[in-house]
């Protein structure tokens, strides 16, 4: 029979149950916290899921934040099915759904937000001004009011996770971040809330995105390819479709999300780095995000770490 979680829509209320958790488990006090807009998936299932293998107690969090959305973004069109979201929660074995409104988490005039510099002055943060500061200032928020000991992020943003994760190293944020791999369809297609404003043939187009990405990895073992060299030939592969209009293909270190130079990529990265092959298309007026984040010495042997 399946358990459905408690559903928590205050701060105070939160607050007052996860303190009696930990009292009340001495030996397993451990709390992991997904957070998240909701209209979940299989992607977000697998957060859950690793979540509640980790620690006593797992929070989902379900706010659709309106601060980093930007004007003419979809905020009020974006995707929202309470019933069914709990639904998932439940079959993931979460036990507590934090619903709040907006007036719960922004209950006054906001005159501080938490603004992480150098990992976002690329990708998104260039395409959608002021999304990193919308994004980090409503975790930070859901990090003080759950104070989880892990908190769980899909790499298919991960650029997000980057900012995560220095906005938590530079505030020293009692919180590990624990990255989780990207979860596709069978098709290839990564798993996205928005997939679903998708027309039939924006979907099938959509598909370029997943199959360039993994001909970039073949590439780079294959040739002696430079960054601007990759990234032009992955913009002529995915502009071989018609409806894909592309706002950005990059190649970058990973987590610092510097730049690499005009040397061939295998033994160019950084030390302790990863590669980043990001990109950022729209189908009609649906923006989808994709990327590999590969393993450098890996590749260089003929195999890839490709999350």
């Amino acid at each position: 029979m399946t358990t459905y979680p408690q559903i928590i829509r205050t701060i105070a209320e939160l607050r007052r149950v996860i303190a009696s958790f930990r009292k009340a488990n001495p030996d397993n006090q451990t709390v992991g916290l997904v957070p998240t807009m909701g209209f979940l998936h299989e992607g977000h299932k697998s957060l859950l899921h690793k979540s509640v293998t980790d620690n006593g107690l797992t929070v989902l969090s379900i706010f659709v934040n309106p601060i980093q959305f930007g004007p003419g973004e979809d905020l009020d069109k974006y995707p929202r099915d309470e019933q069914r979201d709990l639904v998932v929660a439940a079959e993931a074995g979460v036990d507590i759904v934090f619903l709040p409104q907006v007036e719960e988490m922004y209950p006054n005039k906001r005159v501080t937000t938490v603004t992480v510099n150098e990992v976002t002055d690329r990708l998104c943060g260039t395409s959608r001004p002021g999304h990193f500061d919308g994004v980090s200032t409503v975790v930070m928020k859901l990090f003080n009011i759950v104070q989880p000991n892990r908190a769980y992020f899909g790499l298919k943003d991960a650029q997000q996770v980057a900012v995560i994760t220095s906005m938590v190293r530079d505030l020293n944020v009692p919180v590990e971040i624990v990255p989780c791999p990207i979860i596709r369809e069978a098709d290839g297609l990564a798993l996205s809330s928005r997939n679903v404003y998708l027309g039939q043939e924006e979907r099938k187009q959509a598909l370029i995105l997943s199959k360039s990405l993994s001909n970039a990895v073949k590439w780079i073992q294959d040739s002696e390819l430079t960054a601007p060299q990759l990234i032009a030939r992955l913009k002529e592969e995915i502009s071989r479709v018609p409806l894909a209009d592309i706002d950005y293909v990059d190649v970058l270190n990973y987590p610092d999300l510097s730049p690499i130079d005009n040397q061939m990529l295998l033994g160019s990265v950084q030390p302790e780095s990863d590669l980043l092959i990001a990109v950022a298309v729209r189908f009609g007026k649906t923006r989808l995000i994709d990327n590999k984040l590969i393993n450098q010495v890996e590749v260089g042997a003929n195999t890839c770490f490709a999350k």
